[in-house]
């Protein structure tokens, strides 16, 4: 899930209202920043601070575990095993204090994120922060989730599900069983786990934690799904917080959502994905055949004559083993949804529908064929050991939110989706069927529903970029007005998220991480890499992109399984 780094130094009337300080005679009060509520602070408080029995790990960091209880309403009750990784401040004399990172998903390892911390971070906040990774109860390497009793079981139900998405009546028919499978073991087998790993639980284990590694108010930086637990945590523990960014950013009125709507109709990712593709067709046609590898005729009607080529009938290429290789029209739409996640979106975009193009019209295959047999080399199937992931964000996603009654709604759902953002209406659509609320019975009584409109004692941050297939750019604009005491960075780049993608971006997050001031209002970042601004290479040559100057952003989670052009699931 921004500027030409204007840096603001508004942090003096900032100070006034969060002092208290009365307004000048004739001047309007401003608004009294609210506190955790009674019931929130009660739940939190009771839990005794842990002590982390911290050891050596990974090289260069150090990890722990806790036991918080599964129930915050019964402090005293079961508990669940809570891991957090921690790489200590280069500067330990002039430290700020601790920085949570959350890399999203739901589902995504924060201890496996923080690990490569060193390598997307900046320098200034490795230097004044000791980083922080606390994985989501029920993932990662905190006390893991269970919907099935064996993988054998488990890999019965996946196997209904074993494709990017469902596109004919029979395949749509095979995933509305799986889901309702997936929905019914996880509202048994995987209890009581299951039914507390709401976002809301989450953020009351994070200040928990907050407090065991010493600091009175938390830094915290989330990315796509993280921003939702970023929300939920200024909400909540309104006056908890020193400083709070999230990037690629979900509107959590939106992810709560409705009994009428599944979650794309909600969030609109769908509408982003769409709109990030057709950008990348138009500017490959003003940019002509020199600079994109796709310009040869109509882009935009190339791209869709492939689609409904590939919906005809899939198409099969030697694997170069013996086999073959199969790309559906799920695949290749899958595919090119995972290359929208990247700052190089234009060039793998233009370069996958042109390979496809050609193998289509009896040109080469052999690039497309290489291009899928890496990505076949690098999945993983539901195999030993156990993997929990598609289930453990389904419980977040399901528990957080209200959802349709029945899985036979997502088809009609998903295709409406579809005619008004063509190829990922389904793709997006598709993404919570499994919470079906007749079949995904489990629920968290403690989960919360908002509002999320609390007025904050210390500044949001909310970053979005106007490309990413993901998290809407509208996501962040809503979030920002939901919350009284926020500041919009809007960016210019390409891929999921903002952070490392520019100059620009990074500096801006990066100073309000460590000032506790945002940047000025209205903000844009404008700097971050276009596609086809430079000529394509002579034939033979690899292309190269022209890398934003610093660290490169980091590997955030995603709602959606990776896919390069392989099944999903």
């Amino acid at each position: 899930m921004p500027s030409k780094t204007h840096r603001l130094l508004t942090a003096a009337l900032a100070g006034i209202v969060l002092a208290g300080v009365a307004a000048a005679p004739g001047s309007a009060a401003p608004a009294a920043a609210e506190r955790t509520s009674k019931a929130e602070s009660r739940r939190v408080d009771a839990v005794p601070t842990p002590k982390l029995g911290w050891y050596k790990c990974y090289d260069i960091a150090e990890c722990a575990t806790a036991r918080l209880p599964l129930d915050y309403d019964q402090p005293k009750g079961a508990t669940t095993e809570i891991a957090v990784l921690r790489i200590k401040a280069k500067d330990q004399k002039r430290k700020i204090g601790s920085l949570f990172l959350n890399p999203g998903g739901p589902g995504g390892s924060a201890t496996d994120f923080v690990q490569f911390a060193p390598y997307f971070l900046s320098d200034s906040l490795l230097q004044r922060f000791d980083i922080v990774g606390v994985d989501p109860r029920g993932i990662g390497a905190s006390a893991n989730l269970r919907c099935f009793k064996s993988v054998k079981d488990q890999t019965a139900v996946l196997d209904l599900l074993n494709v990017p998405f469902p596109v004919t009546k029979t395949e749509e028919q095979r995933y509305v069983q799986g889901s309702k499978r997936l929905g019914k073991a996880c509202s048994t087998t995987g209890r009581p786990l299951s039914g507390a790993m709401s976002t809301a639980e989450v953020a009351r284990d994070m200040d928990v934690m907050r407090r065991a590694v010493g600091d009175r108010k938390l830094n915290y930086l989330g990315f796509s799904y993280g921003s939702a637990l970023g929300q939920y945590y200024a909400n909540m523990f309104p006056d908890r917080f020193r400083a709070l960014a999230v990037d690629g950013v979900l509107n959590p009125t939106a992810w709560v959502g409705n009994t009428r709507q599944i979650l794309d109709e909600r969030l609109r990712s769908s509408d982003g994905a769409y709109r990030a593709l057709i950008e990348i067709l138009k500017r490959c046609d003003r940019a002509g055949e020199k600079f994109c590898v796709f310009a040869d005729g109509d882009p935009v009607k190339n791209f869709a004559t492939i689609a409904r080529q590939l919906r005809a009938k899939p198409l099969e290429l030697p694997d170069g083993d013996g086999g073959t290789v199969t790309v559906t029209y799920a695949v290749f739409v899958s595919a090119i949804l995972g290359s929208l996640y990247g700052v190089d979106a234009g060039q793998v975009v233009t370069e996958i529908a042109a390979e496809v193009w050609a193998a289509l019209n009896e040109g080469s295959t052999a690039a497309l064929t290489e291009r899928a047999r890496a990505a076949r080399a690098t999945k993983r199937g539901y195999d030993f050991p156990y993997q929990n992931g598609f289930e453990a964000s389904s419980a977040v996603i399901c528990t957080d939110g209200r959802h349709p009654a029945n899985a036979e709604l997502w088809p009609a759902a998903t295709a409406r989706r579809d005619q008004r953002a063509p190829y990922f209406g389904r793709a997006w659509g598709w993404i919570d069927s499994q919470c079906a609320h007749r079949t995904w019975t489990v629920q968290d009584e403690d989960a919360y529903r908002g509002p999320f409109t609390k007025r904050t004692a210390a500044p949001v941050l909310v970053v979005g970029n106007f490309w990413d297939p993901a998290t809407n750019y509208q996501g962040a604009v809503s979030s920002s007005r939901l919350l009284p005491n926020s500041r919009l960075l809007s960016s210019n780049n390409w891929g999921h998220t903002a952070y490392g993608s520019g100059v620009c971006a990074t500096t801006a997050i990066d100073n309000y991480l460590l000032t506790a001031t945002p940047p000025a209002k209205g903000t844009v970042c404008t700097d971050s890499v276009q596609p086809f601004t430079e000529p394509l290479p002579p034939p033979g040559e690899a292309t190269t992109l022209s890398a934003p100057t610093g660290k490169q952003r980091p590997p955030v989670a995603t709602l959606l399984p990776e896919s390069p052009l392989t099944p999903a699931k």
